[in-house]
């Protein structure tokens, strides 16, 4: 890659930069609300893995899965996704503004439409989702120096995978119109099945959550990347997070395309 391109790559990772950082010191800024809601995130986090706490203590395990292996998935998606709404705390609105046509204003900027309706906003609450994930590394006892390189990329993979299945699923407004609702749901689906242990899970279901909805490479990957550090579990978690990474820029790609040529483009004041 050379020229143009690596210039306007490299253009738009400094915007990236300095748009999440401003973000991020407008939120530190609103002390009162920042804190009310990662405390509130981390008292939720710890209500929902309660109930697992108590049916493993009962049960000892479910599939094969003991306390310390749901610890690590939990900790994994719950890190993910705090990662990815603290970077890209637009991902829910996505589909709102492209059906309102709020992407107008971006069109006419020189940086990149996604990265603007991606990283204007943050959410404080992912940073509660990120103290209880780190929290629960160390206690399943995943988090050491010799893990420490596979925990990161498994966390940053889920992270990146969260992101890209929300500019999916929020993408389908460009041809369906009104969706947020369902592009929320869907996107919170996801979520909601990377915290359950896979072997729970018919053929049905499996298909689901590894073709239509990426909760496998949200957390299953990444978990066993984790877990059992190696060199198949790395390949085969970059190699699924990139692939679905990439089909999510290039729908998007699609979606603005459509969406440009409908004359809905205006210049805002």
């Amino acid at each position: 890659m050379s020229g143009k391109p690596l210039q306007r790559l490299r253009a738009n990772a400094g915007f990236l930069r300095e748009l999440v950082s401003r973000q991020l010191e407008a939120s530190f800024a609103l002390r009162g609300a920042f804190w009310t809601a990662a405390v509130l995130m981390v008292v939720n986090d710890l209500f929902y893995f309660s109930t697992w706490t108590i049916l493993l203590h009962r049960f000892g395990d479910i599939g094969g899965w003991r306390l310390p292996d749901m610890m690590c998935l939990y900790a994994v998606s719950a890190t993910g996704f705090g990662l990815c709404v603290i970077l890209a705390g637009g991902i829910p609105d996505l589909s709102r503004r492209i059906d309102d046509g709020d992407l107008d204003t971006f069109l006419t900027q020189p940086k990149h439409v996604l990265i603007q309706s991606l990283a204007s906003r943050t959410l404080p609450s992912g940073w509660g989702d990120v103290s209880v994930g780190l929290g629960l590394l160390v206690l399943s006892g995943n988090l050491r120096l010799s893990t420490l390189p596979a925990v990161l990329v498994g966390v940053v993979c889920s992270a990146i995978t969260f992101i890209a299945c929300g500019i999916v699923m929020h993408s389908l407004a460009f041809w369906l119109g009104r969706t947020h609702t369902l592009s929320r749901a869907l996107w919170e689906f996801t979520l909601l099945f990377s915290l359950y242990p896979p072997v729970l899970f018919g053929g049905g279901i499996r298909f689901l959550l590894f073709i239509l909805l990426p909760a496998a490479i949200v957390a299953y990957l990444p978990v066993d990347l984790v877990r059992h550090p190696g060199v198949v579990s790395l390949l085969a978690t970059l190699a699924a997070t990139a692939s679905y990474a990439a089909f999510a820029l290039w729908l998007f790609e699609r979606g603005l395309r459509r969406y440009a040529s409908g004359n809905r483009i205006t210049t805002r004041a």
